[in-house]
């Protein structure tokens, strides 16, 4: 059976919310897009395939299209909603069982759940990056993360060396997770349209990374010293943690900038950090 996408006429009017007036509109200080499109919806969905012993996750549900969708393979999912507007009719719209967390996702204890985790969501662009970094922190916790993000942020995690797209993102969403793009989502899918392309993706945390890095946090500081100064070559931008010596001893070029290091470059810089502070 082929599925048509549903204008927002459509979507409205099957939602049956018990006060019109609560169809609320989207806010930008939140950064919210409503996703309309009944053909993207079972596209995310065929992708999130819990398992019985994993914890589902909905991060920012909006007015519930998704989590509808998703409660009929977990009904007892647990959703992440800082718009305190929202909240009452999700409470009308969804079954009891469903586990309604009214907070910013970036104060939420995800160690709190049992694990392992999936976790899907329409992240806003203004939380996608730092909500990334603690989510990677997690580990294996973590079975898989699905989310719908501005397509320039997928492509800078997925990105490679020598690449103006390659950054910090890319390092660490690469040391610790299997990236894997989906499909890019129009604008015309959301209501507000938002003025960028979108684009789900699909995340899977390495159970071992290719090469461990001894102190995550060094890592992140020889990370933010390179990419901060990306113009710089490494023998500058890296000046006040490893020598142009050490650098070299490490087969790195410190005439190099940022964007030529591979993942495995900069955890070996960060490693021979780790064995030798200053």
């Amino acid at each position: 059976m082929q599925i048509q996408a549903v204008s927002w006429q459509q979507f409205t009017s099957q939602i049956a919310w018990s006060d019109p007036k609560m169809m609320m509109r989207a806010k930008k200080r939140f950064g919210q897009n409503f996703l309309q499109d009944d053909l993207i919806i079972d596209q995310i969905c065929a992708s999130v395939r819990p398992k019985p012993d994993q914890a589902l996750i909905e991060i920012g549900p909006g007015h519930g299209i998704l989590t509808e969708r998703l409660v009929q393979k977990t009904p007892d999912m647990t959703i992440i909603e800082l718009d305190r507007d929202l909240i009452p009719n999700l409470r009308r719209l969804l079954p009891s069982t469903v586990n309604i967390i009214e907070a910013d996702v970036l104060t939420v204890d995800f160690n709190a759940f049992d694990a392992p985790l999936m976790i899907v969501g329409n992240l806003p662009y203004n939380i996608s990056t730092p909500l990334l970094f603690r989510l990677f922190e997690l580990g294996t916790r973590v079975a898989s993360m699905t989310f719908m993000l501005q397509k320039e942020v997928v492509d800078r995690m997925g990105a490679v060396p020598n690449t103006k797209a390659y950054g910090r993102l890319s390092v660490m969403a690469q040391y610790h997770c299997e990236i894997e793009k989906l499909f890019d989502v129009p604008p015309t899918a959301f209501r507000p349209a938002p003025k960028v392309t979108s684009a789900v993706v699909q995340l899977r945390p390495h159970s071992q990374p290719l090469q461990p890095a001894t102190d995550l946090k060094t890592l992140s500081d020889v990370l933010v010293a390179a990419f901060g100064q990306r113009r710089k070559t490494l023998r500058n931008s890296l000046s006040s943690l490893l020598t142009t010596d050490q650098l070299k001893e490490l087969g790195i070029d410190p005439g190099e900038r940022a964007e030529c290091l591979t993942v495995a470059d900069y955890v070996r810089c960060a490693n021979l950090l780790s064995q030798n502070p200053s």
